[in-house]
């Protein structure tokens, strides 16, 4: 499972998000979803720091897919 890394200059969330594996990416994506419905919800908070991670995750399994795509031609 994906962990978030305090220092974030050191290990950008881009990266992090290209050593998980598929399902992993998933899971992290629907964390993600929950922690906004949450902080919304429960502690009245509104973050658009929720926007970035899924682009950031769209993006990747986007070329993952492309990936796999050219590998099985």
């Amino acid at each position: 499972m994906g962990q978030f890394m305090a220092e974030r200059d050191s290990y950008p969330l881009e990266e992090q998000i290209k050593t998980l594996g598929d399902e992993e990416l998933l899971d992290f994506w629907e964390e993600t979803q929950h922690l906004d419905r949450f902080l919304e919800e429960e502690a009245g908070i509104q973050d658009d720091s929720n926007f970035e991670y899924e682009r950031l995750i769209l993006q990747e399994l986007q070329l993952r897919s492309c990936l796999r795509s050219l590998t099985r031609s």
